[in-house]
């Protein structure tokens, strides 16, 4: 038996999971994974997420991502707004900063992060917020806007963790915690953060837990391995599985779905 968990962010649209999605979906069920925020990374994929929450009862998010963020039409904000008009869609993002790869020129990344923040501060509706290596830049931001979300695959330090936390924000843990190579500071933070900001999430396709056994052939991150991150992150902060599932389902609901239209 499994416990039951909410997979705080998954890639679905994502031609990883063409093949099967549907068994991965159903795979997902057997392991306790009764609710998935699908993420809207552009205006095609937030459309596909949506889709795809419809068909299968879960939640989409309709953003920018900071990769995307140099093709990003004049009219985006507009486009994002119709997205919104749907109950399915709970979240404005992936939105936000990354200065790790640069895939967009950081003027670009920085305007289309700040009209994704008035936006949701407009509609009073949480963000998903992406930061890598940019948080002096993402903290400009937010502090221009009054925002509530999560801080989606937190990596950052403790003084990042530290200002998110003070902010009001969530924080995401996904596999990376699961990582002897580089999750190391992830894994000494994980008990700072209090039981009302903790979410889990896989980021799947991305992110397999490297502490997962057997690991899949296709070394493809997917859902049901929630269960894997929940276990881990149990065992550093010294809780139970049952009290990690019942906190981040809480926490899920009261950011995603409390003010849900109906």
């Amino acid at each position: 038996m499994h416990n039951r968990l909410i997979d705080a962010g998954v890639n679905l649209t994502s031609s990883q999971f063409d093949k099967d999605r549907s068994e991965m979906l159903e795979r997902a069920g057997e392991f306790g994974i009764d609710n998935m925020l699908l993420i809207g990374c552009c205006l095609k994929s937030s459309h596909e997420s949506l889709s795809l929450a419809k068909q299968h009862g879960y939640v989409s998010t309709t953003g920018i991502h900071p990769h995307d963020a140099k093709d990003a039409p004049v009219d985006f904000v507009a486009q994002l707004r119709a997205l919104t008009e749907y109950r399915e869609v709970v979240a404005i993002g992936e939105c936000g900063l990354d200065f790790n790869r640069d895939f967009s020129p950081r003027d670009s990344q920085n305007t289309v992060l700040s009209q994704q923040l008035l936006l949701a501060q407009q509609l009073n509706m949480p963000v998903y917020l992406h930061e890598r290596d940019a948080f002096d830049s993402m903290r400009v931001q937010l502090e221009r806007t009054s925002v509530k979300g999560v801080l989606h695959c937190f990596t950052g330090d403790q003084d990042a963790l530290k200002y998110y936390l003070d902010y009001g924000l969530m924080i995401g843990i996904t596999g990376w915690l699961c990582d002897e190579r580089r999750g190391e500071q992830l894994q000494k933070l994980l008990p700072l953060i209090p039981d009302d900001r903790l979410l889990l999430e896989t980021d799947a396709p991305y992110l397999l837990p490297r502490s997962l056994k057997p690991k899949p052939k296709s070394r493809r991150n997917e859902p049901a391995f929630l269960q894997e991150v929940a276990k881990v992150a149990a065992k550093l902060r010294g809780q139970s599985i049952e009290h990690i599932s019942e906190i981040t389902r809480i926490n899920f609901q009261r950011l995603f779905l409390s003010d849900r239209r109906k």
